[in-house]
């Protein structure tokens, strides 16, 4: 029954899909056609977007499963660390590797909280919050951008995205903070149990 609930979820088969455009956007920005760089930003936007309408189906029909919730944030950390990597990789400065380093050593950080919190069975402790929310925003904003524009330190709109990476890059390290204040108390208390 819970295997036929998974397959047949509408938010869990949008969730595989936006893996699934992992592929697109990186095939549109890596190879030499015309319009690359529209193109990727357009499928990136398009898995973005996803992220938003699978939890509101969620919600809405009332289908939120367990395979989703361990879904949901794994497609969206694979999709931005994606992002990053080749657009550090092809814009190849060091302005942007470093708010790209933050961020990706954010998630895997953030990742292993939530595990070891579900752990010790408390989980709730580090739920998305309201800043996580306008962090994503923020960041995937900026990604869309840096996806959309060819590289150019001349240009006024890839300056933007820059300012925009940096200020997402501010606020991941700040929720990284609430994260680890809301759950320290729990982290405290596995690590007196461990010893």
């Amino acid at each position: 029954m819970m295997q036929s609930r998974i397959q047949t979820s509408i938010p869990n088969i949008i969730t595989v899909s936006r893996i699934f455009l992992i592929p697109v956007f990186v095939v549109c920005y890596v190879m030499p056609w015309e319009g690359r760089y529209l193109m990727a930003a357009f499928f990136f936007s398009l898995a973005a977007l996803t992220d938003w309408l699978d939890g509101y189906l969620a919600r809405r029909l009332n289908q939120s499963t367990p395979f989703g919730a361990f879904l949901d944030p794994v497609a969206d950390k694979l999709i931005v660390v994606t992002a990053l990597v080749i657009i550090v990789a092809h814009h190849n400065s060091p302005w942007l590797t470093l708010p790209g380093i933050i961020i990706v050593c954010r998630e895997i950080m953030i990742s292993a909280l939530r595990e070891w919190m579900a752990e010790m069975r408390n989980s709730i402790a580090v739920a998305v919050n309201q800043l996580g929310k306008v962090k994503t925003a923020v960041q995937m904003t900026a990604i869309i951008l840096l996806l959309a524009l060819p590289p150019s330190p001349d240009s006024t709109l890839v300056l933007i995205a820059y300012t925009l990476i940096y200020v997402a890059a501010t606020m991941t390290l700040w929720s990284m903070l609430a994260y680890l204040k809301a759950a320290w108390p729990t982290l405290t208390k596995g690590l007196s149990r461990s010893s």
